[in-house]
């Protein structure tokens, strides 16, 4: 039911990592000496208002401190990760800033949006949809930042599994071309940026894992073709619930942190 990415901001050393914007406190809670927060505003690329989470470690209080966005998946909130994913105490250890972003823009009142818990409100895969009448509000690829470095059982090569061809059919249409910019499988194909050191765990008991809605493996091909450095490791008896997540949360703070605390 979700898709876990973590996506790295590569320059991201500010206090507040945020465009200059209008925001509205939601909610405030202090964790591990920083504050766990919730914010609203109004999003100009989305044309509606959304809600974010962020960690704020106690080394903000002090000094600017890098950022992590983390990307959850089908049917989440900002809620979901921040509240059952247990990673404010390693990202108060690290000294990282943690920004979780909902999956989609909400109450948008396009027909149809609510008819799928797979497809409109809730999961919006981050991507600019191209097709009416989706493309004037999903644009959540301009939404969030880029460059992908970990992952916690991602859902690896979309277009051939049948989440992804369901929704990139509707946000992007039948243009199959279209799709491989948002595959994570097709792009590492055709890599020739900077140096990448990925991670990724993978609950070997995930039952999206069984139904072929993940597809690891192709990636793993993928990568190895193109001598891409991949970590992937197949966690025994654990599922796709937020117990997996809690468990693994920890060591890709840590993966994170060693670039960029550098």
């Amino acid at each position: 039911m979700f898709r876990f990415l973590w996506t790295k901001a590569a320059a991201a050393r500010a206090r507040f990592p945020v465009k200059k914007m209008t925001l509205t406190q939601i909610s405030s809670a202090k964790c591990f000496e920083g504050y766990q927060k919730v914010y609203e505003h109004e999003s100009s690329e989305l044309k509606c208002k959304m809600r974010f989470g962020i960690y704020l470690p106690p080394k903000t209080q002090h000094v600017n401190c890098p950022a992590l966005y983390w990307l959850s998946g089908l049917t989440c909130t900002e809620q979901n990760f921040i509240t059952k994913a247990a990673s404010q105490q390693a990202a108060a250890e690290h000294g990282i800033v943690i920004v979780a972003p909902d999956t989609s823009p909400r109450g948008c009142n396009i027909q149809g949006e609510d008819e799928s818990w797979d497809f409109g409100t809730g999961a919006g895969f981050y991507l600019n949809a191209t097709e009416d009448p989706w493309k004037m509000n999903y644009r959540m690829h301009a939404y969030i930042t880029e460059e992908s470095v970990s992952a916690l059982a991602p859902i690896c090569n979309p277009v051939l599994c049948p989440w992804g061809q369901k929704a990139f059919t509707g946000y992007l249409g039948s243009d199959k071309s279209k799709w491989e910019t948002y595959d994570a499988t097709c792009l590492a194909r055709t890599y020739s940026g900077p140096p990448l050191d990925i991670l990724i765990d993978q609950g070997k008991d995930d039952q999206f894992l069984a139904a072929g809605q993940l597809l690891p493996e192709n990636f793993i091909a993928a990568c190895t073709h193109k001598k891409i450095p991949v970590v992937f490791r197949l966690q025994e008896g654990y599922d796709h619930s937020y117990y997996f997540i809690a468990t693994f949360v920890g060591d890709h703070i840590k993966h994170h942190a060693k670039y960029l605390n550098a």
